[in-house]
């Protein structure tokens, strides 16, 4: 099979993640404007937060982790690759359903696991009620993501970077109609202290239209998986020497997925003890989820079945120039953002979220929580390049370590913090936890030798990157400076934010060129060619 186009695929699915994500900011906006940060906001985001997170546990953590790189590999030798991909279907949609069911039975202790500081409050018993209606979301999604794993592994990427922008679509759809009030009178709900009936009505809809939108995900991603040639069918789950294969390999990515769960938990539960802080982070969580989602997890995505297809392959040589690029593209996109989001993150949350039911002062407390993931972001990125290198050798052993050791670190960096700066220690244990497994995961890959070391032109723009984003940074601050005034009016703020980014993105390609941190012919040239084959290692 033809190799998969490495950078075509960077940009596809970065370009399609970009606009998810612009949508994704602009349902975010419309929630903090109608809900704020009160108990009906975080009722809902704690109900959201949970299918996700066990999505991330289940499909897009440990089942896709094991499944892409048997995948790649029954693909490059045409070993059954269909076959495959329907029993770890039919397994997969087995296991999701039994879990569905039990967790509309212990919803309460999911909900006290995530938020146990909602206890004797109108928050708990919304939280529950929003979680058994979105909670069916996870079986959907799941299932979408192992069908996306299926499209990445041909190369096909388009249509599993669109999908989550249904989700988006959805939830815009799903409150606007809320705030039209044509489904008021059609819509029974009971409103608890501190509640109010039209949040209610706002975010029943949303739960439900997650739901929707799992549905619509699924239905997508089946079509593109049919057109590409892989006609997913439902059937009775049988155990295959295949999926235990795959079981092997999945249970320990599964724990180790659990133990980066366990470090949102502590985050969380850290948060619910104080008032607003659940809705905080995660509005300072979209933020910095922009650049990690539009680089990191796009470089994740190509790179997995590209390095497994490689390594089967055994071109090492290849494989080191794809793991190298990769980060290279990465860390110049992502220091520049981190860079923005410690030096300007007032601004940026004033302008995008400050309005209606959100206001200045949760506007200086989501900035607070900001600007420490933004310090993070670097190192949050870094393992999206890295663990595809253990992924692709299908251990999952040693990244399961490695997160248990940064599950200390953040439970005790989170915990002792926030006795000292209050929920803002949730961020600084996501932070630290962060660098501590890029730390490992850096020492780890030592034994595998040459292939799976950055080469000297990455390690050579690496810090020509850190210099140009230092200008860029210098810049914004002064910039920020001087706009002050701009800032404290609401018809101009808008402008200002907009102004800024240009002398940001001006200050840093411009000096990047300059110094050679990277050569924007290289970017053009990408977007151009589309080039029908990875072009490999350079000659030298």
């Amino acid at each position: 099979m033809k190799p998969i186009r490495l950078m075509s695929g960077f940009l596809t699915v970065g370009v399609w993640t970009l606009l998810s994500r612009v949508l994704g900011f602009c349902r975010d906006v419309l929630i903090a404007g109608w809900l704020g940060t009160g108990p009906v906001a975080e009722a809902f985001l704690v109900a959201f937060s949970l299918p996700n997170m066990f999505r991330r546990f289940f499909a897009e953590g440990a089942f896709n982790t094991a499944f892409i790189p048997l995948f790649s590999k029954k693909l490059e030798k045409r070993d059954a690759p269909e076959a495959f991909a329907n029993d770890a279907f039919a397994a997969l949609a087995s296991l999701l359903i039994v879990f569905t069911v039990l967790a509309q039975i212990f919803m309460p202790w999911l909900v006290l696991a995530m938020a146990s500081g909602f206890i004797g409050d109108s928050r708990f018993d919304l939280a529950v009620f929003f979680g058994r209606i979105a909670f069916p979301y996870i079986l959907f999604i799941s299932l979408a993501a192992l069908l996306s794993g299926v499209l990445n592994a041909t190369g096909r990427f388009a249509a599993a970077a669109a999908a989550p922008i249904l989700l988006n679509v959805i939830l815009i759809a799903a409150l606007m109609l809320a705030e039209s009030g044509w489904l008021s009178p059609f819509m029974q709900v009971e409103t608890g202290e501190g509640t109010s009936r039209t949040g209610m009505h706002h975010a029943t809809l949303l739960v439900w239209g997650v739901v929707l939108a799992g549905i619509a995900q699924l239905a997508l991603l089946w079509v593109a998986a049919s057109r590409a040639g892989f006609h997913i069918r439902l059937q009775w789950p049988r155990m295959t020497p295949d999926l235990k294969r795959l079981a092997v390999i999945a249970v320990p990515a599964m724990l180790a997925g659990g133990v980066v769960q366990i470090n949102l938990l502590v985050g969380r539960q850290v948060a619910s003890f104080f008032d607003g802080a659940i809705a905080w982070l995660s509005y300072a969580d979209r933020l910095y989820q922009l650049p990690l989602g539009v680089v990191g997890i796009a470089v994740a995505v190509v790179l997995l079945p590209d390095l497994s297809r490689r390594l089967a392959s055994r071109d090492d040589t290849g494989a080191k120039y794809a793991l190298s690029r990769a980060g290279e593209v990465s860390l110049a996109l992502t220091i520049p953002s981190a860079t923005a989001l410690v030096v300007i993150p007032t601004q940026l949350v004033s302008v995008l979220f400050q309005r209606g039911a959100f206001d200045a002062q949760d506007t200086a407390a989501v900035a607070l929580a900001v600007s420490v993931y933004g310090f993070g972001l670097p190192a949050f990125v870094l393992q999206k390049v890295l663990q595809p290198l253990y992924f692709a050798r299908e251990d999952t052993r040693s990244p399961f370590r490695f997160a248990l050791v940064s599950m200390c670190v953040n439970a005790v960096v989170a915990i002792s913090m926030a006795y000292v700066l209050g929920f803002v220690g949730a961020a600084l244990g996501a932070t630290v936890a962060a660098w501590a497994m890029v730390y490992q995961l850096m020492r780890g890959v030592r034994p595998l030798g040459d292939v799976a070391r950055f080469d000297d032109r990455f390690h050579k723009r690496l810090w020509l990157v850190c210099l140009a984003s230092a200008v860029m940074g210098c810049a914004l601050w002064l910039s920020s400076w001087l706009m002050t005034p701009l800032f404290m009016t609401h018809g101009w703020r808008y402008l200002a934010l907009a102004a800024l980014i240009v002398i940001g993105a001006v200050s840093y390609f411009g000096c990047g060129q300059l110094i050679g941190a990277f050569k924007l012919s290289e970017f053009r040239n990408a977007v151009r060619r589309r080039r029908s084959v990875d072009p490999g290692p350079p000659v030298a």
